[in-house]
């Protein structure tokens, strides 16, 4: 099974961009995607860098992707979306509208946030010329069997998330503007205060959600570690890491080591909880009746 690492979904410094991809370059994973997928408005900050990370991560051997918008609404952002055919590398469509900028069976990867839940989507999709889907992260382990099927049928490969917040909305209004009493057009990028999201509490104090600009991400970080025999069973072919600000390399390596049989889901589990002691882990949209479910160690402390 291979490991792809995912977009980043926050608002990071354009040196701690550069840094993240140039570490990316020695990590243990065999697909990276890269590029902006939340808010045009940030892409400027690190934009001019985005050539020379593709340069050094294929100069390492990495399979590289550049993602799309997840969600277009300007003028500008379409033109950047016909940018990406130009790159010289595959596009992760996130946002349908993509396709447009795409030459009819032009290859191309699409990624969770476009929703792929049944064996037609799956068929139409590889027709339009997809070769790897990562499938929307709240789907069940029996769905994913089947559209791993789908997908092996019609040689496309199937990616899981495996790792990291789930994204779980986009909006039209920037949540992060707003708490800080402005407008969107004049954010003044308060999210990059907020490396991994904004933890959102309840009116009681309980853990609920995390704000990233106009994104809503769950609160706990998905973690498919005591899934992986069961989706390398139902033919999964790879699964998705999503950067953090904190102790990504270590998160590559610990993952790595899991699929190779090296260490267990266990060892997974607790050298996680020693990079943040606050991270919640779930896996419930794979096995459980609710999202936030989790299956693994100490889940009833």
């Amino acid at each position: 099974m291979e490991l792809t690492v995912g977009p980043n979904q926050f608002f990071w410094s354009a040196d701690a961009w550069t840094s993240f991809y140039q570490d990316l370059a020695a990590a243990p994973v065999d697909r990276i995607v890269l590029g902006e997928l939340v808010c045009s408005k940030r892409l400027p900050f690190y934009q001019d860098r985005i050539p020379d990370a593709i340069t050094t991560l294929l100069g390492a051997g990495k399979d590289v992707a550049l993602t799309s918008l997840a969600l277009v609404t300007l003028k500008r952002e379409r033109k950047l979306a016909g940018e990406l055919v130009g790159m010289g590398v595959e596009v992760e469509v996130n946002d349908l509208t993509a396709l447009a900028h795409l030459p009819q069976g032009a290859p191309f990867s699409v990624g969770p946030l476009v929703n792929v839940y049944n064996e037609g989507t799956i068929s139409w999709l590889a027709g339009r010329g997809a070769t790897r889907i990562c499938l929307p992260p709240e789907l069940p382990l029996a769905s994913v069997a089947t559209l791993a099927r789908a997908g092996a049928d019609l040689g496309v490969i199937v990616e899981v998330w495996g790792h990291g917040r789930l994204p779980l909305a986009i909006s039209g209004r920037c949540y992060h503007a707003r708490m800080h009493g402005r407008t969107k057009d004049n954010c003044q990028f308060a999210c990059e205060d907020d490396p991994d999201g904004l933890d959102v509490l309840t009116l009681e104090g309980q853990p609920f959600l995390a704000m990233n600009g106009v994104q809503t991400l769950s609160d706990s970080h998905a973690c498919a570690a005591y899934q992986i025999d069961a989706l390398r069973d139902a033919g999964v072919g790879a699964l998705r890491l999503s950067p953090q600000s904190r102790g990504f390399d270590t998160i590559c390596g610990l993952y790595r080591q899991l699929l190779d049989g090296d260490v267990d889901a266990d060892h997974v589990t607790d050298a996680i909880g020693r990079i943040d002691p606050n991270t919640r882990l779930s896996d419930g949209f794979l096995t459980g009746a609710r999202g936030v479910d989790w299956s693994g160690k100490a889940a009833h402390p």
